[in-house]
């Protein structure tokens, strides 16, 4: 498989040693360029992100697994400096992440952020050679705790993209997805963060693709039989909570763990210490120093816990004041 080395893009990965990164580039099944960085020294690991999102937003936890881990940070396909073929399919995703894990070694754990933890669950069923997953808060309504959204969004989301009407795609996403009321919604049009969503809206399109009416499918979760950890942040809203458990329960090989303190947006404000460890079950898991994790069961970590001072990107930025804008609004958390 070829890789190429990006001579004029290079994108600044904040670390311990504030050294660049270089962007590097594979081709997927269907011809399409996926850029990544690669990082570290150890067994390798892969990012997935979440919506609204280009690696910039898993660049900190790249950093801090990078003491102990080959770590794969990507741009999923029309995000960043990867490119785009049409039509979208989460098949082709899967294909991405297929040429990820060759370039890997031929096998590799994966971590999935929100619709990215949803698509690396279908990769696992695919069949993908991933030894491990650390799944945190896939989107999968299963209780009463909201209408589910329409089975026609992603139709509404295409066409409007179609017409140019990113702003509109943006909030259709936050209103029916991410479930901001409308009145935040409103207020958040002239934010300056604005325009880095407008810019990213063509790929909301791909992530409800991948996460339908947010319906928990359970005969795909039964396919997966790779050691499987489902994170949840103790501040997150009772949907993604609940769904992270009933995940676990439905899953093979899968054990929860809640991170003390977090909620959707793993907070990386201040300078904390990160590890990646190893249950006896070969599981996986994030913490973070400041924090205690609830785990059934020991937990050992397999690397130093890093000091990673690191400021969240941009991208990672604007969905964190939506959510402090929903949350002062609306007093919610």
């Amino acid at each position: 498989m070829e890789v190429q080395t990006s001579s004029s893009v290079w994108r600044r990965v904040v670390t311990m040693d504030e050294q660049a990164v270089p962007v590097r580039k594979l081709q997927s099944n269907d011809g399409t360029a996926i850029a990544f960085e690669q990082s570290g020294d150890g067994p390798p690991v892969i990012l997935v992100g979440s919506a609204f999102n280009d690696r910039s937003g898993t660049a900190p936890l790249a950093a801090a697994l990078a003491a102990r881990l080959t770590v794969f940070n990507d741009d999923r396909r029309g995000r960043g400096d990867s490119g785009d073929t049409a039509a979208y399919s989460v098949a082709r995703e899967i294909q991405d992440l297929d040429a990820l894990i060759a370039q890997a070694g031929g096998s590799s754990a994966v971590f999935g952020h929100s619709s990215g933890a949803t698509l690396a669950l279908h990769a696992a069923a695919h069949g993908l050679a991933i030894t491990k997953l650390a799944l945190y808060e896939p989107p999968f309504l299963v209780d009463q705790s909201r209408p589910r959204p329409p089975a026609d969004l992603p139709k509404q989301l295409a066409e409007l993209i179609s017409a140019g009407r990113r702003g509109d795609a943006v909030e259709l996403y936050q209103t029916k997805y991410v479930g901001i009321p409308e009145d935040v919604v409103a207020q958040l049009r002239h934010a300056p963060f604005r325009p880095a969503l407008e810019a990213i809206a063509h790929t909301l399109l791909y992530d409800a693709t991948i996460i339908g009416d947010l319906t928990l499918p359970t005969d795909l979760v039964a396919k997966v039989a790779t050691p499987t950890l489902v994170i949840d942040g103790e501040n997150s809203m009772p949907m993604l909570r609940n769904a992270a458990r009933v995940l676990a329960d439905t899953l093979p090989n899968g054990r929860p763990c809640t991170l003390a303190g977090q909620s959707h947006d793993i907070s990386q404000r201040q300078p904390r210490q990160c590890c990646w460890t190893s249950s006896p079950a070969n599981h996986c898991a994030l913490r973070t120093s400041s924090q205690r994790s609830h785990r059934s069961g020991g937990a050992s970590c397999v690397s130093d816990k890093i000091q990673s001072r690191v400021n969240p990107p941009s991208l990672s930025n604007s969905m964190k004041r939506i959510r402090l804008a929903r949350h002062s609004s609306v007093g919610q958390s």
